[in-house]
C-alpha cells in the first residue's frame, strides 16, 4: 500500500500556465481498491486528487486504464498526442493502458481543484512510472 500510495502521489502532471507548477504535494486519498473477480490478476482503485492552486504531478504513463472525474475546480489535462484541455466541474477525461500523460494539473493559481479517479490495472502494478525528463 506504502508503494501505491508513493505512486498516486503523481496521479497528474505539468500544468499549463505562467507559474511554475508545484509538483508532488497534491493529496491522494484511496477510497476503495477491489480485486477483479471476474478478471484474475486485475485490481480496481478509486480515489481522490486534491490540487491546492497550482499544484501537479510529473509527466507519466499508466499501464492500466484509467478515468477521471472533476469534482471541484479545473483541471488541464494532456494525454498522449492530443492537445491540453481544461475541464470543469462534471466534466470527465479517459486515459487508455499504456497512455502517457504529459499535462495534469490544476488551473488556478487561486482556487483548489480535486479529481475522482477510477483506474483499472494488473493487481502488481504501479498505479503510474514517471516519464524521463
Amino acid at each position: 500500500m506504502k508503494r501505491l500510495f508513493a505512486a498516486s502521489l503523481m496521479l497528474a502532471s505539468l500544468g499549463a500556465f505562467a507559474h511554475e507548477p508545484v509538483y508532488n504535494q497534491e493529496s491522494i486519498t484511496v477510497l476503495q481498491e477491489h480485486a477483479l473477480t471476474n478478471v484474475p490478476g486485475k485490481k480496481t482503485l478509486m480515489l481522490t486528487v486534491d490540487y491546492a492552486p497550482g499544484q501537479a504531478t510529473v509527466p507519466h504513463s499508466h499501464t492500466g486504464t484509467a478515468v477521471a472525474y472533476v469534482l471541484e475546480g479545473a483541471v488541464t489535462s494532456r494525454v498522449n498526442d492530443e492537445k491540453a484541455k481544461t475541464y470543469t466541474v462534471g466534466e470527465s477525461f479517459y486515459e487508455p493502458a499504456g497512455s502517457r500523460h504529459f499535462e495534469s494539473s490544476n488551473a488556478s493559481q487561486t482556487k483548489p481543484a480535486k479529481l475522482l479517479v477510477v483506474i483499472v490495472l494488473d493487481d502488481k502494478a504501479d498505479v503510474l512510472t514517471p516519464l524521463p525528463q
